[in-house]
């Protein structure tokens, strides 16, 4: 058994964390359960951007899933425990969704930057298959690099404490329990930050270049507002997910660098914002800045209160 330390052992604090995270936890699963049916049945978000906007709210569903029900029956239990093979599958599912979440981000920038820069052979180009594909792509990359480093950190030997310093299973905390050699699984962890942080900021940065390029030169300022407003949604969600990895995994003082330091409190609040709180602004952040959803968000809701006042009518 690991043991987590949680988020705070401050009585005072629990209730209103309880319930402050429950909530965020049952918006989480009603923006991103409803932003994958409002895809499915609505014809006219039958396009690639919302192909890939559906897989991102599905991955936002399952990683959300993985850590904040632990972490709120933790909150309210006296024993926050979890078994090693538990810790294992949290961390193997936490570490994939991380990774294709971050990916599809890329996938999205792609499609953004065909339909800005390549608008006549957009369709073309974005077919289904190649959506599907980069989709594929993107899970396969995410749990096979997720399977690397579950497999090299739970072969280490754990023989001091069992307290794990966080409030889920993750790569620093783990290493600082091991008395084996942790410096194979240092330079393995490292490697796959690495990768997957160049190969998914790369398109990603590629892509804007070219998507600013190609705003500075139209000529008409409705066309640059218009092209402004498709991106704006991606790039929010995207920074929010970056920034937030980015402070707690790759600033020096912190993360994968020096796994022996104390996991510091700022590093906390950063990890409770990308695993708890991005999966949760990513649909409310498409709603209010995507004028298609918006729209139907719109009918739905008109919908509903006639299908009321019909009903309220009969009675």
């Amino acid at each position: 058994m690991f043991v987590f330390t949680g988020l705070t052992n401050d009585g005072r604090l629990i209730p209103f964390l309880f319930l402050f995270f429950l909530i965020v936890y049952i918006m989480t699963v009603i923006g991103n359960t409803g932003m994958i049916a409002i895809v499915k049945k609505t014809a006219k978000l039958n396009t690639p951007m919302y192909f890939f906007l559906s897989y991102l709210s599905l991955v936002d569903l399952i990683y959300s899933t993985v850590i904040t029900p632990k972490m709120l029956s933790d909150l309210i239990s006296s024993r926050r425990v979890i078994s090693f093979n538990g810790c294992a599958i949290q961390f193997f599912f936490f570490a994939a969704l991380a990774g294709t979440e971050i990916y599809i981000l890329a996938d999205m920038s792609y499609d953004r930057y065909v339909a800005i820069c390549h608008p006549l052979h957009y369709a073309s180009i974005m077919t289904n298959c190649k959506c599907f594909c980069l989709v594929f792509l993107a899970f396969f990359i995410g749990f096979i690099e997720s399977y690397i480093q579950v497999n090299c950190v739970f072969r280490l030997q754990f023989c001091r404490s069992n307290l794990i310093d966080h409030f889920y299973c993750d790569v620093p905390p783990l290493l600082k329990l091991s008395c084996s050699d942790t410096l194979y699984c240092d330079l393995v962890t490292v490697y796959s930050v690495a990768t997957c942080t160049i190969g998914s900021l790369s398109p990603i940065l590629i892509s804007y270049m070219f998507i600013f390029s190609t705003i500075i030169r139209m000529k008409s300022a409705e066309g640059k507002q218009k092209a402004f407003s498709t991106c704006s949604a991606h790039l929010i969600c995207t920074s929010l997910f970056y920034i937030s990895v980015f402070f707690t995994y790759l600033r020096p003082s912190s993360g994968y660098f020096d796994v022996q330091e104390q996991f510091e409190k700022q590093d906390r609040v950063a990890s409770v914002f990308y695993s708890v709180i991005t999966p949760m602004l990513n649909p409310l952040i498409y709603s209010l800045r995507n004028q298609d959803v918006k729209t139907v968000l719109f009918r739905a809701l008109s919908s509903l209160r006639n299908a009321r006042i019909r009903l309220f009518n009969r009675n």
